[in-house]
């Protein structure tokens, strides 16, 4: 059988006491064959290469753009806004994520507004609309982003204007507007 040495630091002069619950169960903790170092819940420590098997992550901060996924370990580059909103009549968003408002700035013409700004106005924008078919739009189109007959489109780390274009730069509302941007 092995032994269990509890040995203090000579260098210290405090007390460390271990107790036991207030059960009436019987329970193993289990002491790992290597030098270690125990963590606790009351401490704030940084773990490296350990794998956590379904963990709930409460509030988490991921400080890396390299996520591991299933299928390998190339980078990820996240959503960093989206919003579903109805650019007809009222604007209205419906659903988003990092965006604060949108705002009307006529025909086929909107501002998405982050809520947190971007890094950096280097950012890619994707978005598709659905044209108002009480105005004349056929159909699916992808929207564009500007136009060439206007120049007021601007892509800033606060906020982008988009601007649904369905044919020869002909902008309308769209009854369906989904932008989500990329950096």
């Amino acid at each position: 059988m092995s032994t269990l040495v509890v040995k203090g630091n000579a260098s210290g002069s405090g007390t460390i006491t271990v107790e036991g619950p207030n059960t009436n169960s019987n329970f193993t903790v289990s002491i790992p064959a290597a030098t270690t170092t125990l963590i606790g819940t009351d401490t704030t420590d940084t773990l490296t290469n350990k794998t956590l098997t379904s963990p709930t992550l409460t509030t988490p901060v991921i400080n890396s753009a390299t996520i591991s996924t299933v299928s390998g370990s190339a980078p990820l580059f996240l959503c960093r806004a989206w919003v579903n909103f109805n650019g007809t009549g009222a604007v209205a968003i419906r659903a988003s994520g990092n965006v604060s408002s949108i705002t009307d700035n006529g025909t086929g013409d909107y501002t998405v507004n982050f809520t947190t700004a971007m890094t950096d106005a280097n950012y890619s924008i994707a978005g598709t609309a659905t044209p108002d078919l009480s105005v004349g739009g056929q159909g699916y189109r992808w929207m564009a982003i500007g136009s060439q007959q206007n120049s007021d489109s601007s892509q800033l780390t606060t906020s982008v204007r988009v601007q649904p274009v369905w044919d020869v730069n002909n902008k309308t509302d769209g009854t369906v507007v989904c932008v989500a941007i990329f950096r």
